[in-house]
């Protein structure tokens, strides 16, 4: 939340600064804003107290060139998206609550938080089952009837055909998403890990969500182009979550008693995490690897409960895909698929290391690296130019996506007709060549007794093409010229289609793309090469989803789950390694590219190298007093204070006896509004009793988002806007503390591990009085931003 100062508290025009003119932000669009609006001059202290005359100086100038001030960056690009209260609000209502709370309720609480578990590994699973079947069926079916045409020299029909039904496919999922629900778009991901982090992604996790997901995952896959349906997945799983835990959306919403108690960004968070662990697993069939992917990649908190909760939703989806498994065996779900499940079960090889094999091993982990970070690199330049395309309208999307279904038509039809045809080898047997349905020899424009390698790739479904390139004890079965053409495609179209108007995943266009130069490798490296060459497609694909998405752990785990084959874990573990490093020293992760082009804030785990030699009273100092409320307050103070700013938190204070004064705690703007709202206000002004707020109040009515102030405040008279709120029973008077001579890079890193929204700095040397300043932590490396997620702290200082 972006803050803005009220003039009501202590501030001294005299020692304010004069207004510096704007300083002008020549970054992208997304940065929302190049100034602060709490200080125009861009933070400055007014009589801080502690002598250090830089901090006194405007520190946000007009200047044509990029600062090396770390101070000059703090509050250069605050976001206007709200934060979330992760945080335990610990005041006198919720001490009640709970104590109140008999043991039956206690349990009762703790059963519906893993049922909701349980519900959103079921739904997830039901639907993903249900989307994987759509998708191999139509996929299968189109392909087929395509096929046909070119068997009986229908070229341009097989062409039209072709180009039409997935023209047809994408029109549909685009639609969708242009009009019901922009938000649906791409692969939710970012999103998912932005909130995890503490921001409030807005209209992410709804139910038009939900629905556009499903469908358009559905259109967009079958239509043939360079995208997955892992990344929908992960985003339906929280959609799920989300729907679940509100008990629904707008006026079909439940109004359940007990629902109320996940009414909190606590719970809710919570249900998401174990949603998006969901969707991996069901993408992979990979539980373990779902939740460490959750933990790795997407949630910045976590604890040993929400941990056995998310694996217990994954258990849940594993049952559910083994059943579809069994209810689909001998085609009793359609032609194509059992299930619709990326396997490739390797756990008959035996792997053998030898010495010779270091090298090229080695070598498929550099160019995972390598390759992944250049393709980081050149998706963030395509997105940024697809951000200007989109910006024009709806049409501007729809046309863009339409093109680019076209193009990937032509591609995948053309193509194999420039590959000569290979004849079957007798070892093959019957399954050379295949005709119709599954299989690795595709026959397409060759005669009988051959085979088209290139369209065994590229006119099959999403599994097919996965099963045939990682086969096993095919050496021979591809080309190298095929692979290269394959490969090429492959990036060219994952280039161009992620970032179009329709549901996409990036890790089926990755996977495939690694499993590619993996083979590839293989085959140029074929003297030294012992391992078979499946085995280096999936050591390929695995070391260029570590190169692009930098994940180790979690990845690891999912391609051990897949291929079932304990022998691959020592040799995967060190291809990932030396992707990810190499990665790393070029360019952040896809996800955290997708993160700034977005606009989210984010916090880093790892704090920057500056950050260790500057204190947090420094950068607390260098900003103006934050807005104070007493324990006892006047009504038209409040609606004065919540009209003026946009502070989701107010330090309240307290004078127990004259010249000593005390920092009460923290009460949040939700809080405030609901007391306006419920109009509990005092003719006098004085403490009430405990049992006065309980009996209009509860914990769980207090965690419900506030609304507009200017709704609320037009309804309030003069009489009453003269009356006191007592603000003892919602403080919250535990809030956490820093001395003002810790390090930021310490700070940091305590906010985020304990998903802190607030956190107040206190002096080393305590005065008789105490006053409140608000200082806005904001990170920006010198050529990218850096910790775009804002913190919100509070400073307190001596008269």
């Amino acid at each position: 939340m972006e803050e803005e100062q009220s003039p009501r508290l202590g501030r001294d025009p005299a020692t304010e600064p004069s207004p510096a003119p704007e300083w002008p932000d020549s970054d992208s669009k997304n940065d929302d804003s190049a100034n602060d609006p709490e200080d125009p001059a861009g933070g400055s202290g007014s009589g801080s107290g502690n002598g250090i005359s830089s901090l006194e100086q405007p520190l946000l100038k007009r200047s044509t060139t990029l600062t090396a001030s770390h101070l000059a960056i703090v509050g250069a690009k605050v976001s206007h998206i709200e934060s979330l209260d992760y945080e335990i609000i610990e005041n006198d209502l919720f001490k009640h609550d709970w104590r109140s709370r008999s043991n039956v309720e206690v349990l009762q609480y703790i059963f519906l938080k893993w049922a909701m578990a349980f519900l959103v590994g079921l739904l997830t699973g039901v639907i993903a089952s249900l989307i994987n079947l759509a998708i191999e069926n139509i996929s299968g079916l189109k392909m087929l009837q395509m096929v046909n045409l070119v068997r009986g020299k229908r070229y341009w029909a097989g062409f039209l055909y072709f180009a039409g039904v997935n023209f047809a496919l994408t029109f549909v999922a685009a639609v969708l998403c242009v009009v019901f629900a922009p938000t649906a778009a791409g692969p939710g991901i970012p999103e998912i890990k932005a909130y995890l982090n503490g921001v409030d992604t807005p209209n992410m996790f709804g139910a038009p969500q939900l629905i556009v997901k499903i469908i358009g995952s559905i259109g967009a896959v079958s239509s043939g182009m360079d995208l997955g349906k892992e990344g929908p997945l992960v985003h339906i799983g929280a959609c799920l979550a989300n729907l679940l835990s509100q008990g629904g959306e707008g006026r079909w919403r439940l109004r359940w008693r007990w629902l109320r108690y996940f009414n909190n960004d606590r719970d809710r968070r919570d249900l998401i995490t174990c949603g998006a662990s969901s969707g991996v697993c069901a993408a992979f069939r990979a539980p373990v690897g779902g939740v460490l992917f959750a933990l790795e990649e997407v949630a910045t908190w976590w604890r040993s409960a929400l941990l056995w909760r998310t694996f217990f939703s994954t258990a849940t989806v594993v049952v559910v895909l083994r059943g579809f498994i069994e209810v689909c065996r001998d085609g009793r779900c359609g032609m194509f698929g059992e299930g619709g499940l990326i396997l490739f079960d390797v756990s008959d090889v035996t792997v053998r290391y030898h010495v010779g094999d270091l090298l090229p091993v080695t070598l498929v982990g550099v160019l995972g690296g390598v390759l992944g970070a250049l393709y980081n690199h050149v998706l963030h330049q395509v997105l940024r130019l697809y951000n200007l395309i989109n910006a024009k309208g709806r049409l501007a999307k729809l046309a863009l996506a339409l093109a680019v279904s076209v193009f990937t038509s032509a591609g995948l039809y053309l193509l194999p007709f420039a590959v000569p045809c290979t004849p079957c080898d007798p070892a093959f047997g019957d399954a050379c060549p295949t005709v119709g349905k599954s299989g690795n020899f595709k026959q397409f424009n060759c005669p009988t007794g051959y085979y088209n390698d290139l369209a065994s790739l590229l006119h099959a479904t999403n599994v097919d093409a996965t099963r045939n390139i990682f086969s096993t004890g095919t050496a021979g079965e591809f080309r190298l010229d095929s692979l290269l053409i394959f490969f090429g495609i492959y990036c060219v179209l994952g280039l161009f289609t992620f970032g179009i108007a329709v549901p996409s995943g990036l890790f089926l266009p990755i996977i495939l793309m690694g499993s590619a130069y993996g083979r590839i490798l293989a085959l140029v490296l074929a003297r030294f090469v012992r391992i078979d060459h499946g085995l280096y497609a999936v050591l390929g694909a695995a070391a260029l989803m570590s190169g692009s998405m930098r994940m180790t752990v979690s990845l690891c785990v999912i391609f051990l789950e897949l291929t079932n084959n304990l022998l691959l874990l020592p040799i995967t573990m060190f291809v990932l390694l030396i992707a990810k490093t190499v990665g790393d020293a070029f360019n952040p992760s896809i996800y955290e590219i997708i993160l700034d082009l977005k606009g989210l804030p984010f916090l880093e785990p790892k704090p920057e190298t500056w950050m260790k030699d500057l204190a947090v009273g420094e950068l607390a100092a260098a900003k103006p007093r934050v807005v104070t409320l007493q324990v006892i307050e006047k009504v038209s103070t409040v609606v004065e204070v919540l009209r003026s700013t946009p502070h989701n938190g107010f330090p309240v204070l307290d004078w127990p006896r004259p010249g000593v004064s005390e920092l009460h705690g923290l009460v949040l703007r939700s809080h405030l509004m609901a007391v306006l709202k419920k109009r509990w206000f005092l003719t006098d002004k004085r403490r009430t009793e405990e049992w006065e707020a309980r009996e209009r109040f509860s914990s769980t009515e207090l965690a419900e988002k506030s609304g507009s102030i200017d709704e609320v405040a037009v309804q309030l008279t003069p009489e009453e806007l003269d009356m006191y709120i007592d603000l003892h029973p919602f403080t919250n008077t535990t809030p956490y503390t820093v001395v003002e001579t810790m390090s930021v890079a310490k700070a940091v890193v305590l906010f985020r591990t304990c998903a802190l929204r607030h956190m107040l700095i206190i002096p080393k040397f305590q005065g008789p009085e105490v006053r409140a300043t608000s200082c806005h932590l904001f990170f920006k490396s010198k050529y990218c931003s850096f910790g775009k997620f804002q913190m919100y702290v509070l400073f307190l200082t001596n008269w």
